[in-house]
């Protein structure tokens, strides 16, 4: 066969990356929905809403549900979050000082309490603590505790925010403050933080989405029926009716809150891409 009879061979037409996509695109949905039906077909409604969706234990928890559990819940999270702020805050500092010990204390800190798990932090703050120190109260109590545990463990993951958020910040604004007779320090505070956290603004909302899930280990501590979070809420009655319609509530309560401040997370995000274009 000659060249000119290769090149007169019709060309085998194959599917255009388009097509390609779309054929993809098409099984993903067939396989959604193919996995949808099969749940909806196999599952037993009868049984989980026996277990799960009983009006009438569900009407017993409120208004408890909402007027004790979830503000226990958010007063826990907004006390970890600001102690969390500021203790991170410093830690940012001393991360990015120029003083040797201040950044090697500051990476032992961050490296120990990103790699703890939240729970053993709960366990030292309730009995480490109390041992270390005999004699001593933590002040408010079991939500002093909460604070403090749930500070802890947040402060480290927000430290790098902080920091990265603060390295963020062109350089040639700490020139301008300091050409203009501002000191390191007050330039820091005034110019440079303020920049910075308009920047990590979505990501801190997003540690504070995290931290009003974790304070489900306030139960850790040992808590009085008028101090018990949604998660304790509903596992008690859980205990008590045996019946799981309380831990549903309970997890929608949670939703009630998280999906809006996830919300909240991606708008933020958004905004920001539109600036920086």
């Amino acid at each position: 066969m000659t060249d000119t009879d290769v090149r007169l061979q019709p060309k085998k037409k194959g599917l255009t990356r388009r097509q390609k996509r779309r054929l993809s695109r098409g099984i993903q949905y067939v396989v959604f929905v193919a996995a949808v039906i099969a749940f909806a077909v196999t599952a037993d409604w009868g049984r989980l809403q026996n277990q799960f969706a009983q009006g009438s234990i569900a009407r017993q928890m409120f208004p408890d549900v909402i007027t004790l559990a979830l503000k226990n819940t958010v007063l826990y999270t907004l006390s970890g979050f600001v102690v969390g702020l500021v203790l991170g805050m410093v830690i940012a500092l001393m991360r990015l000082s120029s003083v040797g010990p201040y950044r090697w204390l500051a990476s032992i800190y961050i490296e120990i309490f990103r790699g703890l798990p939240a729970l053993l932090i709960f366990i030292f703050v309730g009995v480490a603590v109390p041992l270390a120190f005999p004699g001593t109260e933590i002040p408010g109590g079991t939500y002093g505790k909460v604070a403090l545990a749930l500070g802890l463990v947040s402060a480290a993951y927000m430290a790098e925010t902080i920091r990265a958020g603060i390295q963020a910040v062109p350089k040639g604004q700490m020139e301008a403050a300091r050409s203009l007779g501002f000191s390191p320090a007050k330039a820091m505070i005034s110019i440079i933080v303020p920049q910075a956290f308009r920047i990590i603004l979505p990501p801190l909302t997003n540690e504070l989405v995290l931290l009003f899930k974790d304070s489900s280990l306030v139960l850790f501590l040992g808590v009085t029926l008028e101090e018990r979070e949604l998660s304790k809420f509903g596992r008690d009655l859980a205990s008590t009716t045996a019946n799981s319609t309380p831990i549903l509530v309970a997890g929608l309560c949670y939703l009630l809150v998280t999906i809006p401040l996830s919300y909240v997370v991606r708008r933020m995000e958004s905004k920001q891409q539109e600036a920086i274009r």
